[in-house]
């Protein structure tokens, strides 16, 4: 299996964290996601555990919750210890009123509004992450209006190519994320900021991109963000205190994708900091991550029914589920890669080469192609394996398609944590 939470029963069926997946589709119906809340927890530990142990008690992991954000996830959270990274007024208010202690949020994203920031700041985020001039502007006034000086960070490109998709590439200078160090925008802003009486400016952000499996491109970031550093330290006397490193840590989808030595992985990077730091003479910097898909893909999977099996003889087979782009557009957007299994007969051979498509009006609703399955039947039940990030959060209500509902199994035993969307739900907004 691809994930050692992941087994067969005595029935021959699927099992995630010890629970039978066709049961969990018999009682709660299809698509369904499903969240092992044990690997979530044991994921949040591993960030935690080592970066205390290679960057020092004071480094602190942000859980980025674009990638996956309810209520109880923020609250699992805040029971682990970790901080939280929002991107919108939606994901703060929704971690607002789970109870997450709002002095470890980060408020991030590059084109917050004037009423986002205000928002923020009433509640007492921890830090904004500044992306532009103008936003370092709003926080200014915001906070003078308020009577307070905020934190903030900024974020800044490297200028790094990570060799992942395009579409998740975020170093590279001609991003829309941050200001870039080769064009001079990022000392420009740096100025800016140290002249807000309103602003404490802590020091700096850099991500990379996502899906990375080596250590090289966030070396690379240490090697120029420590060198932006010392440069800004020469010419305006300021020394950061802070250096955010993103996030970006791959995830396996299939058998083909390597594994990620964390703590590893970590450690190189803590190593490499710890010498270049020395190498320019710069105090100890507390350092901040971003992770966000390596807590919750893999603790993730995605359950339909199998309606149609369509033979095209001499060109392809499909097999159709009732779920699709609407519950999950990844394939579409990014033609992601994913692991299926007939979750009846997992442990049979895979021998249908299909298209696994949705039930969407579109040719390119695919779930993925070429895929081996043990082929399935009218009324089985396939699962889609490592859909924890970015599915739920991605989910859209295209062809008047209801939201599934998103269950937790833990210790066995499994609830609801997001109710399904009702047909009623769809009209609840209409005038």
């Amino acid at each position: 299996m691809l994930y050692t939470n992941l087994s067969v029963n005595e029935k021959g069926h699927l099992t995630v964290g010890g629970v039978d997946t066709v049961a969990l589709a018999k009682e709660y119906g299809t698509p369904l996601y499903v969240m092992d809340k044990d690997r979530v927890r044991a994921n949040c530990r591993s960030y935690l555990g080592a970066m205390r142990k290679y960057f020092g008690e004071d480094c602190l992991p942000y859980y980025a919750s674009k990638a996956l954000c309810f209520a109880d996830m923020c609250r699992l959270v805040a029971q682990e210890g970790m901080g939280l990274d929002v991107v919108s007024a939606g994901e703060l208010y929704t971690a607002q009123k789970a109870g997450f202690p709002m002095e470890k949020v980060g408020f991030h994203g590059n084109n917050k509004t004037d009423e986002e920031i205000a928002m923020g700041i009433s509640l007492g985020v921890g830090h904004f992450v500044a992306d532009a001039a103008e936003e370092i502007e709003a926080i200014e006034r915001e906070a003078a209006r308020a009577g307070v000086t905020q934190k903030v960070l900024l974020r800044v490109t490297p200028g790094i190519d990570p060799h992942t998709h395009a579409k998740i590439a975020t170093g590279m200078v001609d991003s829309k994320f941050g200001a870039a160090i080769e064009t001079g925008s990022a000392m420009e802003l740096t100025k800016k900021l140290l002249s807000c009486p309103h602003i404490a400016f802590e020091g700096f952000h850099c991500h990379v991109g996502s899906q990375i499996f080596e250590a090289s491109p966030f070396l690379s970031a240490v090697d120029i963000m420590l060198d932006f550093i010392a440069q800004v330290m020469a010419e305006t006397g300021y020394i950061a205190r802070v250096l955010n490193l993103g996030g970006g840590f791959g995830v396996r989808y299939t058998e083909e994708d390597p594994k990620l030595n964390l703590e590893k992985f970590i450690h190189m990077v803590a190593d490499h900091l710890d010498t270049k730091r020395r190498e320019y003479g710069l105090p100890r910097l507390t350092v901040y991550m971003e992770p966000g898909r390596s807590i919750v893909a893999d603790a993730g999977l995605t359950l339909y029914t199998v309606g149609t099996v369509k033979k095209i003889p001499g060109y392809k087979n499909y097999v159709s589920v009732d779920g699709g782009m609407a519950d999950n557009p990844r394939y579409a957007l990014y033609e992601a890669k994913y692991t299926v299994l007939n979750a009846e007969r997992a442990a049979e051979k895979a021998d249908l080469v299909c298209t696994v498509a949705g039930r969407c009006c579109e040719s390119g609703d695919l779930i993925g192609e070429n895929m081996m399955l043990a082929e399935p039947k009218r009324g089985e039940i396939l699962a889609v394996l490592t859909t924890g990030a970015y599915n739920f959060s991605m989910a859209s209500g295209y062809n008047r398609l209801a939201r599934p509902a998103l269950v937790w199994v833990e210790n066995k035993e499994s609830r609801v944590a997001v109710r399904r969307e009702s047909l009623a739900d769809l009209l609840e907004k209409d005038l």
